[in-house]
């Protein structure tokens, strides 16, 4: 546990070593001794699922625009223009159009016609692993499943897509709460070269347009019932749609067999029913989410769990907290695939519930249920090393034997 006069000193911008290792006991002190918490830099932290769930609900009163707190963290940059144009920081009406775009691509249908090639990456990446005595979770796995799919719904050729990941990775790491100008430096540089690819790409799809019910890149192109992009607009949501398509769900699934690894009652459990796989994925996404923080700022007066907020005041939604709170989890620090009524906050809620979920509940089921059935034995190697970050939790690598 952490001693409740440590939260005296809880600062993102200066997080112990610990928190990236366990930052569920720090989650817990802070939602019992202080659920809304006043940041050294004026800001407030919030970890009740009831307080979260009710910004969530109020898109008008807590706006995800994040011009007036990135301008001073990011000036005139290649990533304050990628982040304050991007889907998932902005309110209507922008946010509407291109979410609307987004969604008519993943419709039903179109996630019906992406599993079996979902299927046939996953078990030729399984194939690979035959033989080998030693494996690793995310480079030989993880990594690869989104980068197939979303690479398949932008169009881009298989030879061009060694970079994504590293543009990926860097864009994002860019948005934890402090970064070095290391960090700061290559991100610019990431989003500067996503950008002289995807004006390429865009170019050859101009010339040659895809089908717009498979390929999202034509259908953002060419807009649909009235609603399209401008050109800067189309840029940063092809970004957008790799980086939340690719970090979150290789999380997912590292994430999740990981923490089965942990938890062997579980994974036997999950291995003698298989058919339990889509309730194991919601706790998963529950017990370990992939995306720990999310970020409002009120546009008036307002109130929180007895707090005053002033106006443009800013919030972070601490979502790993919420998904463990015993107010609405019962047990919430044990791992239970067959938890029911199990309405976690991984995707967010409301107008900005992430518009890929489903889709990412798809990747995580088969990859992680095929995994299960072709190396059932499978076990740490060495110690998994975490991403260290705070916003977005996962493994940077977990070395595992298969059969040992």
């Amino acid at each position: 546990m952490v001693d409740k006069n440590l939260l005296d000193e809880f600062n993102l911008a200066n997080l112990p070593p610990e928190f990236y290792q366990a930052p569920y006991p720090f989650y817990h002190a802070l939602r019992t001794h202080e659920p809304v918490k006043q940041m050294l830099d004026g800001s407030y932290f919030l970890t009740r699922y009831e307080d979260i769930q009710s910004v969530y609900k109020n898109p008008k009163l807590f706006s995800s625009d994040k011009q007036r707190e990135f301008k001073p963290k990011y000036g005139d940059s290649a990533l304050y223009e990628h982040h304050t144009t991007s889907l998932v920081f902005n309110d209507p009406p922008l946010h509407t159009r291109v979410r609307k775009l987004i969604a008519g691509a993943l419709h039903p249908k179109a996630l019906e016609n992406l599993e079996p090639g979902l299927i046939q990456c996953v078990d030729s990446l399984l194939d690979r692993m035959q033989g080998k005595t030693q494996v690793d979770l995310i480079e030989d796995y993880a990594m690869h499943i989104p980068i197939e799919i979303i690479g398949n719904l932008l169009g881009v050729p298989h030879a061009e897509r060694e970079p994504l990941r590293g543009w990926s990775l860097a864009i994002l790491g860019a948005l934890e709460p402090k970064i070095s100008p290391e960090v700061f430096a290559l991100g610019n540089q990431s989003v500067s070269e996503f950008l002289l690819y995807l004006k390429d790409l865009i170019a050859r799809r101009r010339a040659e347009p895809g089908d717009p019910e498979k390929d999202v890149l034509t259908r953002l192109m060419q807009g649909e019932a009235g609603e399209s992009l401008t050109h800067q607009e189309l840029l940063h949501n092809c970004i957008f749609l790799l980086n939340a398509g690719h970090e979150t769900t290789t999380n997912l699934i590292g994430n999740s067999l990981y923490t089965l690894l942990e938890h062997p009652d579980q994974k036997q459990l999950l291995l003698e029913h298989p058919e339990l796989i889509n309730s194991a994925v919601e706790e998963f996404l529950r017990f370990e989410s992939s995306n720990q923080l999310g970020n409002r700022i009120s546009t008036a007066p307002t109130e929180i769990g007895g707090v005053h907020l002033p106006e443009q005041t800013q919030i972070t939604l601490c979502i790993g907290a919420a998904n463990r709170d015993p107010e609405r989890f019962p047990a919430p620090d044990r791992l239970d695939i067959q938890r029911t009524h199990n309405r976690h906050l991984a995707f967010g809620s409301g107008v900005h519930q992430c518009v890929g979920l489903n889709l990412a509940r798809m990747e995580g089921r088969i990859a992680i249920g095929h995994f299960l059935q072709r190396y059932p034995a499978y076990s740490l190697a060495a110690p998994a090393t975490r991403g260290g970050r705070a916003r977005f939790r996962g493994f940077l690598n977990i070395p595992c034997y298969l059969n040992k």
